[in-house]
């Protein structure tokens, strides 16, 4: 049992597991917290999604195409087939390893979601029309909202962390999220499953980008009554005796 603020919980849809579930609420309430709160996406925008292949990103594709943006996408060339598959045409699809996408999508976008760094986000700022939107989410090259309009033709910029949106807010997003799965809107991410005890290897694949979807920690299932041993340390002690009790 867990106590938490019911605000802030919604309950897991039928049918779902319990990784199907984790995979949801950080990908999609990021992504529509950028791109509805903040970026104020509209019918008939463009936007360009970076990294479209993994979890934030393929949400943010399903959420802008539901929107009525026109959708372009950057991601890894291995990944490209995944991002066709959520309906981004092949000729708005570009490699986030490099600048070149700034030619192959060549005129301007009102929208961008940014999680890049270097040269790439100026790639990505030259891109963005006269008085359109900048929202990174990456936060590995922040810039200042400042400069970047005076370099960029009015550009607003703004970094975040869905932290700020607060409990009640992201409640709100994530009960409208769930509402979309439930009306066929949206359909859930691919999810790659990783023991809690091997955290370690869990993020240096995520760190290498070596993933599609989302990555979810799952807990080692309880003992069965099956037989077999289990090592209580401490047992003598208060906690330690409850616990062996409780398994015994």
């Amino acid at each position: 049992m867990v106590v938490v603020d019911v605000r802030g919980v919604v309950g897991v849809p039928v049918g779902w597991s319990f990784e199907q579930a984790a995979s949801v609420p950080v990908a999609f309430v990021t992504a529509y917290y950028a791109l509805v709160d903040l970026a104020g996406v509209r019918a008939g925008e463009s936007v360009l999604v970076h990294s479209a292949a993994g979890g934030v990103g393929m949400a943010a594709v399903q959420l802008a195409r539901y929107l009525g943006a026109e959708v372009f996408a950057t991601a890894s060339e291995s990944k490209w087939s995944v991002v066709r598959g959520l309906g981004v045409s092949g000729e708005r699809i570009a490699s986030s390893r490099s600048v070149e996408f700034e030619r192959v999508f060549g005129s301007g976008v009102d929208v961008v979601l940014d999680s890049l760094a270097g040269e790439l986000v100026d790639a990505s700022l030259r891109l963005v029309r006269p008085g359109g939107r900048f929202v990174e989410m990456g936060k590995s090259d922040v810039r200042d909202a400042g400069e970047v309009a005076e370099a960029f033709g009015g550009v607003w910029y703004r970094a975040f962390d869905l932290a700020e949106a607060g409990v009640e807010r992201m409640g709100e997003v994530l009960r409208e999220v769930v509402g979309l799965f439930e009306a066929g809107v949206l359909e859930l991410l691919p999810v790659g499953v990783g023991d809690v005890r091997r955290a370690g290897e869990v993020f240096g694949v995520m760190r290498r980008a070596r993933h599609v979807g989302k990555l979810v920690l799952s807990v080692p299932s309880v003992v069965d009554g099956g037989g077999g041993w289990v090592v209580v340390s401490g047992a003598s002690g208060v906690l330690g005796g409850v616990v062996a009790r409780h398994v015994v």
